[in-house]
């Protein structure tokens, strides 16, 4: 089990991490085995953040992210049976047949990308972490405040007790209260609409082929798993996205097969259909003294580039690098000259993508005539333009 101790008054860790979701679990896997303590704090009970519930989400991997998993010696915990791969993406506009296309020839790899639950995933950090003495887990415990002076930050936590730590990491989701009790705002964006994801098993075979349907008023993805099975994704207002999620089980079928132009044939929901709201984030600075952000808590990804733990996997993948450097070279990796290297970083990476994304999301929801002409425009332009393409298709290696 994970370390279980009885948390002492005052006890110094070296760093604190707020949230067990995968960002965070994933961050503290970086240093399991090291003479570097670690506390995880969640408000959950550690035997439900152990065995985590389907929660309908289904996680594209670049072969990056995979690399990271590797790295962080986790990969090697999840079974390939839970593992799906991705060799091309296409995307649709509207009606139209015509659609761009990503094959995994493209990047000179087997696949575009890997696919598995997102509750295998969560499931498998959790398992990495086991029997680590430096790796301390306080669960049914919330941060109620943080306190920063030069040498340490205290933390106040909801049991009575207080910490003190080095480094306070807030993966705490793209809603952090840890965030906003530093006093770190973020841009948000909402979209007023839902995305409904669910698992369906159809007809026609997926051959590995993920899809990406901008309909005029409502987006459908799917994402081929196994055994004729895809994790289907729809972004539409809140009103249909209401109406989408009462809806009986074969109604719903009846819906989705006609929602894809019967694309792949007869469709049987599969398990529970779950909804989440469309609201991006992008954390107007990472880092203060003794404090960062990662995952969600740093940049909210709005799904349709697939792209949201991706990107969470390479900012503490970052921030991991820099913590090791600074240990490295005997010097405060609590210090904000340290941790301005993390924020420059994931800044250079996450900004380009966040951007574009959320322009993605205003050109293709967009019903007016001039953005449907440019919809149509775009497709062709980066199925054409090599340069173009090459650069959404490094996102992949």
């Amino acid at each position: 089990m994970i370390h279980k101790k009885k948390i002492k008054n005052n006890i110094k860790f070296d760093i604190i991490v707020v949230g067990a979701g995968p960002a965070g679990i994933a961050f503290a896997c970086g240093f399991v085995g090291t003479n570097i303590k670690v506390a995880i704090i969640d408000k959950l009970p550690r035997e439900v953040i152990a065995n985590p519930k389907i929660d309908g989400r289904e996680i594209a991997l670049t072969h990056h992210s995979v690399k990271i998993l590797k790295k962080l010696n986790v990969w090697r915990y999840i079974s390939n049976k839970s593992i799906s791969v991705i060799k091309e993406a296409r995307v649709l506009d509207g009606d139209s047949k015509y659609f761009l296309n990503f094959d995994h020839q493209e990047i000179q790899k087997d696949c575009l990308g890997y696919l598995i639950p997102n509750h295998i995933i969560r499931k498998n950090l959790y398992k990495r972490l086991k029997n680590f003495p430096n790796i301390t887990f306080i669960n049914k415990t919330e941060c109620l405040s943080v306190n920063i002076n030069s040498q340490f930050a205290s933390i106040t936590l909801s049991n009575g007790k207080k910490i003190k730590t080095s480094l306070v990491v807030a993966a705490d989701s793209r809603f952090s209260k840890m965030r906003s009790k530093m006093g770190i705002s973020a841009f948000t964006r909402d979209f007023n609409k839902n995305m409904i994801v669910c698992r369906m098993k159809h007809e026609k075979p997926h051959k590995n082929i993920a899809y990406e349907f901008f309909r005029y008023n409502q987006t459908q993805a799917t994402l081929p798993y196994i055994n004729n099975q895809s994790g289907i994704v729809t972004t539409a207002t809140k009103d249909l996205a209401s109406i989408l999620m009462r809806m009986d089980k074969k109604k719903f079928n009846k819906e989705m097969e006609s929602r894809f132009n019967n694309f792949f044939g007869k469709m049987k929901l599969l398990g529970k259909r779950y909804s989440y709201p469309m609201v991006t984030t992008y954390t107007k600075k990472f880092i203060s003294h003794r404090f960062a952000v990662i995952g969600d808590a740093a940049v909210g990804m709005h799904p349709v580039t697939a792209h949201g733990f991706n990107l969470g996997l390479k900012g503490l993948d970052i921030l991991i690098d820099e913590i090791k450097a600074a240990l490295k070279n005997k010097s405060d990796f609590g210090l904000t000259d340290t941790l301005k290297n993390y924020q420059y970083k994931l800044h250079r990476v996450a900004a380009p993508v966040y951007l574009a994304t959320n322009s993605i999301i205003n050109l293709y929801t967009s019903n007016i005539l001039p953005a449907k002409l440019t919809r149509q425009f775009i497709l062709r332009f980066v199925n054409t333009i090599k340069p173009v393409k090459q650069t959404f298709l490094n996102i992949l290696k």
